[in-house]
């Protein structure tokens, strides 16, 4: 049996993906419109009023049973690299703040040392 092209299988797999989030029966209150074969887009208004143009992808992943990991496996790669970052941010994050409120009082102090003389 031939093997199926890459480009088959994901288009394949992208419209499965967009029929379960846009199936052809609901009602939407956001007109959702293809965008093309990879994308579903829509107007909505920010909350300024704006309009916006926004879109939704469907990315394949590339398949590395080849390199011996499965497509779990992979997942699983990607989701603990983003909490990993994520962990990285909030800590990164909570030490600015520290600092900044370590400056403050730094920058107080010698206001306070100023005015005293």
């Amino acid at each position: 049996m031939p093997k199926i092209g890459k480009q088959i299988i994901e288009k394949d797999i992208r419209d499965r993906i967009f029929e379960e989030i846009f199936p052809t029966t609901f009602n939407y209150q956001i007109d959702f419109q293809r965008i093309n074969d990879r994308q579903f887009g829509c107007i909505v208004h920010d909350l300024n009023g704006t309009p916006r143009y926004v879109r939704i992808g469907v990315i394949v992943a590339e398949d590395k049973t080849e390199e011996g990991e499965t497509a779990q496996e992979y997942m699983q790669k990607e989701i603990n690299l983003y909490k990993e970052t994520q962990r990285k941010n909030a800590e990164n994050a909570l030490k600015r703040a520290k600092k900044a409120e370590a400056d403050k009082a730094r920058r107080e102090a010698k206001m306070k040392e100023k005015e005293a003389k």
